[in-house]
């Protein structure tokens, strides 16, 4: 209760006056502070988009919202706004820099999500496409003997057709499953052979879409800013999402086997624990969390 009367009671009155005695006592405006002080990366980011957020000009809120292809013509405006020089280059560089990620981190979530809004369709060519490849890439030895078999099982799908599998995440969720396939295929296919375990065995291609559903979640709410933002010095990309889902895949392979579960019935309790894992590194403003090729 106190944090939030406090929180409001900042952000209400004490922020305005801070900010006025540190401009007074430097003689710099908050985002000159910001962009001149913290290293690049997640902390400068993230500060430059709170302030800007919470700035009562509008030019400076409307900051956060702009399109790529205005990031140039915004930092002007917000130099001109804040009578910064124009020719602080330190100034210009950072702060474009920050409006980059920003507007790119909306921008990956919006083709994130229009990904898993298309429903995965067994009269796409394409869709079905990738669905071969991803057998052929986990089980290289063995030929699929059918579209519609038994066979999918064999890699973690729950029933004969596998295009059921991915109604939740739609095609996001097979796209997750082929890029860890394609990109780390060793890793890929140890993983299917682990998750064989008489004990401790696992669905591997159902797990791997609940990982996919758990990188969107975070991606949503924003807990993969600090992550994105340390990572790219620009624009995050889908390719960067791609990679965290496959952190994601190895190190909870990792988890479910030191971990021990009674069984594959204790699946979502040991879920959330690895979720509330990987949210503690999230809140880490240096993270990074990716595998190397």
């Amino acid at each position: 209760m106190w944090a939030h009367v406090w929180g409001f009671l900042y952000s209400k009155y004490f922020r305005f006056w801070l900010k006025w005695l540190l401009r007074l006592l430097t003689g710099k405006c908050e985002l000159q502070r910001l962009l001149g002080g913290a290293e690049a990366g997640a902390r400068r980011t993230l500060s430059v988009e709170h302030s800007l957020e919470s700035s009562k000009n509008k030019v400076l809120r409307n900051a956060v919202h702009v399109e790529e292809a205005e990031v140039e013509k915004c930092v002007r405006d917000v130099m001109k706004e804040k009578k910064i020089e124009q020719k602080d280059t330190g100034f210009k560089t950072n702060l474009h820099i920050s409006l980059l990620q920003i507007s790119g981190y909306k921008k990956l979530y919006f083709n994130v999500e229009n990904l898993r809004k298309v429903p995965y369709d067994s009269e796409n060519e394409e869709h079905e496409e990738q669905l071969i490849e991803l057998w052929n890439l986990l089980m290289p030895h063995e030929n699929l003997r059918a579209r519609i078999s038994k066979q999918w099982c064999d890699i973690g799908f729950q029933g004969d057709d596998p295009k059921t599998d991915f109604r939740g995440m739609g095609l996001l969720g097979l796209v997750n499953l082929v890029y860890f396939s394609k990109h780390y295929t060793n890793e890929a296919r140890q993983i299917l052979s682990r998750s064989n375990h008489p004990k401790l065995g696992y669905s591997y291609a159902i797990v791997g879409i609940n990982l996919t559903e758990m990188a969107y979640s975070l991606l949503k709410n924003g807990a993969l800013k600090p992550h994105l933002y340390n990572m790219v010095s620009g624009l995050p990309q889908m390719e960067h999402f791609h990679q965290f889902y496959c952190y994601l895949v190895y190190e909870f392979d990792k988890f479910w086997f030191e971990e021990e579960p009674e069984s594959i019935m204790h699946f979502n309790q040991y879920r959330e624990k690895f979720h509330e894992k990987i949210k503690g590194l999230l809140l880490d403003y240096s993270v990074v969390l990716t595998l190397q090729e």
